[in-house]
């Protein structure tokens, strides 16, 4: 039976980029595919009409944007509840099921009470689990009733999707969730990757990713200052934006790097973002908190292994078979130079690229989104 189906989050891919945007309209692409009436709703990151059909879906932008992130690189609580007060708007509108993102928290509030309203049951879509100490750490004394939010938060939805295992036990032991739930990870189109041809630009080393402090990527823009003493003209690209790029181009240039690390900022295309991988040796995800760690099933499907390090936050760790597609190490420059240099030595193996492939093949979309649409459809 086919349904209409809302998903709600405060930002919308291809206009934003992230794991948690790309993940929902991947999902959105393929339920559309298999006849379902398909409706993201999020802030209005474009230019003109309120609403867009895109690839067989509905965009909705039901509030103008706001920064997503404070001077300081903090997720901003005023964007949270101004979206949050705006999906308000979906009392209006006609659904049968409805999937809120958990984060930022105060859409899922919004929408439970929609749900209500409507006798509908409240799907949501958990990527990660914060808990009180990442909270207190990241917000001070504030970080108190945040934590205590977002463990309210886990009681409001009728059924809970999780990106991963790691999630999932975060939800269970963390935030004490007894409510069903059930794991559906991430995805990649692999098919699709392969048929992107490798960009003539060339690079040792690529990062792709939002540039917020938890990504430690000052990290690794160290351990290339430790390459360059062996390796002078090694290369490092590094893909996003966000709050750290001026505190990171700042450190290259102290660290006279500015020949070695080159910044390329947001690529609107993201088939130019694959064929840049494909020209690079490795990835490296130096992340210390992941709730899957898509770019690195991404980098494996374009046949290159990934570096990431040993953090209990980290989900994108259990995606690694040591040797087979990458590395763990700890998170230090030292320790990740290492391994870089492990995996360039190595690079012309063609049996690594095939296990790297062979890797990304376990999250295909289409089972993912069987999976997803046996959950609504229940």
């Amino acid at each position: 039976m086919t349904k209409r189906i809302a998903l709600v989050y405060d930002c919308i891919y291809p206009y934003t980029k992230g794991g948690g945007e790309k993940r929902y309209y991947e999902i959105a692409k393929r339920l559309a595919i298999k006849g379902h009436e398909v409706h993201l709703y999020g802030m209005k990151f474009w230019e003109g009409q309120d609403v867009l059909q895109k690839e067989g879906l509905y965009l909705h932008g039901i509030c103008p944007p706001k920064p997503l992130y404070t001077k300081d690189g903090r997720r901003s609580i005023r964007q949270a509840v101004f979206f949050g007060i705006h999906c308000l708007k979906l009392i209006k509108e006609n659904f049968d099921i409805i999937d809120c993102c958990s984060f930022p928290y105060f859409s899922l509030f919004t929408c439970k009470f929609v749900c209500l309203l409507k006798g509908k049951k409240l799907h949501s879509t958990w990527h990660e689990v914060w808990g009180k100490k990442y909270w207190r750490s990241y917000l001070g004394v504030l970080g108190y009733i945040a934590s205590s939010i977002e463990k309210f938060s886990v009681f409001l939805p009728d059924k809970i999707i999780s990106v991963s295992e790691h999630t999932t036990k975060k939800l269970k032991n963390d935030l004490s969730s007894k409510k069903d739930i059930i794991t559906v990870l991430d995805g990649v189109d692999v098919d699709y990757i392969q048929k992107i041809k490798p960009s003539p630009v060339k690079s040792d080393v690529i990062f792709a990713g939002r540039l917020l402090s938890h990504k430690n990527v000052d990290v690794l823009i160290k351990s290339i200052a430790i390459l360059k003493k062996s390796h002078r003209n090694v290369k490092c690209f590094i893909i996003g934006d966000g709050p750290e790029r001026t505190r990171l181009e700042k450190m290259v240039a102290t660290l006279h790097l500015t020949r070695n690390v080159v910044f390329l900022g947001f690529l609107e295309n993201h088939d130019e973002v694959y064929s840049l991988i494909k020209s690079s040796k490795v990835s490296v995800l130096p992340s210390s908190r992941e709730g899957f760690g898509m770019v690195l099933v991404e980098a494996n499907a374009c046949g290159i292994p990934v570096i990431t390090v040993k953090n209990k936050d980290n989900a994108a760790k259990d995606l690694i078979e040591e040797i087979k597609n990458g590395y763990v190490c700890r998170l230090g420059e030292k320790e990740i130079a290492e391994k870089i240099i492990k995996i360039v030595k190595n690079n012309t193996n063609e049996e690594m690229r095939q296990r790297c492939l062979d890797s990304a093949m376990k999250y295909d979309w289409n089972e993912i989104v069987n999976k997803i649409e046996k959950v609504y459809q229940e």
